[in-house]
């Protein structure tokens, strides 16, 4: 690098300050002097830094909470090959507890001019939560796709599963099997999925007849523990089955039964969301909601491409069906 700006500065007949701030994009230049420096390092055979380029680096920010969860690493895999497919390099950013913020990844991902942006299980999810970012991005009108709800007004292209269609197939099976008393185990009161959930629930069992009761619904952070917490408070209020807003909950549900002394299913019957890696090989194989992630991960690199390459995609939501996947987590309610 010293070498290029002294060789770069020797050749336009200015300092190795000035030159490196051209190459930084800072103020103090002139247009005339900033055009020189350009030009001699294209003439020299020098590459351009990204942001002097004229035009966007093909990388594509995958934005997800954390890795934790098999569902994400799923999502970040079908996506990347999808995208290796069209050109793209996918850059993975991963949100920790005290380390980077969505917003300050946001940040680094337009410094390094990248084409797109997914979101997966982000802020948008949340209505609680600061979500001045994201209209940055749509300011600065750059592609930029969600996976799965997100709160009213952004102004995005999202990718879901039916939240509700999942609802009424779990629902449906758990009373065929003659279970009344279901409770819900869902994410934060503001998370926008888990409202979706809910509501439908509420809807769906007033249908069929079922009691809908607050006292069987539990809010929590989307952990085994925060599943193991919600479930272990509904079991006593006489939750029979429990419906949980992704496999790591219902897996802190199993454990919370076992605690309790009760067997799952013969004593409650437990299903999850996402049917993520290795729920068939849980104790017992764990029934659970399957997401389409394969054509939902395709889908959403498909309407980013299309955006990248000048098309139009509307922002408004793009919603893929479930599939129940019946294990050995849910049994017929014995007297």
């Amino acid at each position: 690098m010293t070498r290029r700006l002294a060789e770069v500065a020797r050749q336009v007949g200015v300092s190795e300050a000035t030159v490196s701030r051209v190459l930084n994009g800072r103020s103090g230049v002139s247009a005339s002097t900033r055009a020189a420096v350009l030009t001699a390092l294209d003439v020299m055979g020098y590459e351009r830094p990204t942001q002097l380029r004229g035009e966007r680096a093909r990388l594509v920010g995958l934005v997800l909470p954390e890795l934790q969860n098999p569902i994400f690493p799923a999502l970040a895999e079908i996506m990347g090959n999808a995208l290796a497919q069209q050109g793209f390099t996918p850059v993975l950013c991963t949100r920790t507890a005290g380390g980077v913020s969505e917003a300050e990844y946001v940040e680094l991902l337009l410094q390094q001019q990248v084409s797109g942006v997914v979101f997966a299980g982000g802020l948008y999810a949340q209505a609680d939560a600061v979500h001045s970012h994201y209209h940055h991005l749509v300011e600065r009108r750059l592609p930029t796709v969600l996976i799965n709800a997100a709160v009213d007004h952004l102004g995005l292209p999202q990718v879901s599963c039916d939240d509700a269609v999942a609802v009424e197939q779990v629902v449906g099976h758990l009373s065929s099997l003659g279970h009344e008393k279901i409770g819900l185990v869902l994410g934060p009161t503001d998370h926008v999925p888990s409202q979706r959930k809910l509501a439908a629930f509420q809807s769906y069992a007033a249908k069929l007849g079922l009691p809908v009761l607050d006292e069987l619904v539990e809010h929590g952070m989307f952990s085994i523990e925060g599943g193991h917490a919600a479930a272990a408070r509904l079991y006593p209020r006489g939750a029979t089955a429990v419906l949980c807003a992704s496999d790591l909950l219902a897996l802190g549900a199993v454990r919370a039964a076992r605690r309790q002394g009760l067997s799952v299913p013969e004593d409650v019957s437990v299903v999850g969301y996402d049917d993520s890696a290795l729920m068939n090989c849980t104790d017992p194989p764990l029934t659970t909601t399957r997401q389409p992630i394969e054509a939902m991960g395709r889908a959403v690199v498909e309407l980013l491409v299309k955006r990248i390459n000048g098309g139009e995609v509307a922002a408004e939501e793009l919603l893929f069906a479930p599939e129940l996947v019946v294990r050995g987590s849910t049994a017929r309610r014995t007297p």
